[in-house]
């Protein structure tokens, strides 16, 4: 488009600096404005690769502000390289809005392919699923994140979560709580950095695991979990589990089994076994 300047959407390091791709140096050494997530952050990546840039603040606070005045540098012709502080801008972080709100201009956005903590750790995981549901960051309210993992139980995908070090105990219980002991958890911690971690268990032992070293809890998880397994092996449908994880959140289990037996028609048998599982 003739004119206008250029939206580019750049992966940076999400640990190690050399993770960096040739492609993305180029363009943050061309733009002529960098918008990130945390300026001070971006400004040490940039000082390790000697390139100088016009830095503006883009992150969640102020995006809706920071959007408009962004599209008029881009009318104006010039190039704005959007960059998060790890990983890949928009997932996750900061920036959907703003690429919303330049698409929606008839301005470009190109993307440039890199670093995501998640993809990382998928790698080295060794779960055999061929599909997985990125989730993201789960509610920070322990009754608000089970609700929110409750239509994540008969799904068949890997379930893909990142976490903080503060919350990742409680996280960890629920993920037990609503998912059951039996499935594989995989912690993925500081990836690409000094004291990167990867450790696989059954989501029953993962609560010891983290508890035998406190070091254990330090640093940004990505936590994986194994899929539910095939509807016919367990005897009970997709719709009957969701709701009968909803009510094992907030019920005892003979009064949950009960209420999700009438809800969905489905054997109580069946359900009482699931929920003894899941508990």
């Amino acid at each position: 488009m003739s004119g206008v300047g250029t939206l580019y959407v750049v992966a940076t390091p999400i640990g190690n600096l050399r993770d960096i791709t040739l492609r993305a140096l180029e363009i943050l050494k061309s733009a002529h404005i960098i918008a990130a997530e945390d300026t001070r952050n971006t400004s040490h990546l940039l000082g390790h690769f000697g390139i100088s840039a016009k830095l503006v603040a883009l992150h969640e606070h102020n995006e809706l502000v920071a959007a408009p005045r962004i599209i008029e540098a881009l009318q104006s012709g010039k190039t704005v390289a959007l960059v998060s502080d790890a990983g890949t801008p928009a997932v996750s972080d900061p920036g959907t809005i703003l690429v919303h709100a330049v698409r929606a201009a008839g301005l470009p956005v190109v993307p440039l392919p890199g670093p995501s903590a998640v993809i990382c750790a998928l790698s080295a995981a060794g779960l055999e699923a061929p599909h997985f549901l990125f989730y993201g960051f789960l509610p920070s309210k322990p009754a608000n994140r089970r609700k929110a993992l409750a239509p994540l139980l008969p799904l068949p995908y890997t379930l893909a979560f990142y976490e903080a070090p503060h919350r990742i105990v409680e996280t960890v219980d629920d993920l037990l709580a609503v998912l059951g002991g039996e499935r594989e958890i995989v912690f993925a911690r500081e990836l690409t950095k000094v004291f990167e971690s990867i450790h696989g268990c059954k989501l029953a032992d993962a609560p010891a695991w983290l508890a035998g070293d406190p070091n254990r809890q330090r640093g940004e998880f990505v936590l994986l979990v194994s899929g539910a397994p095939p509807v016919e092996e367990q005897g009970v449908s997709a719709e009957a589990q969701r709701i009968l994880a909803l009510l094992l959140a907030e019920l005892p289990l003979k009064q949950a089994v009960k209420l999700a037996a009438e809800i969905s028609g489905e054997k109580k048998n069946a359900l009482y076994d699931l929920a003894l599982q899941l508990k």
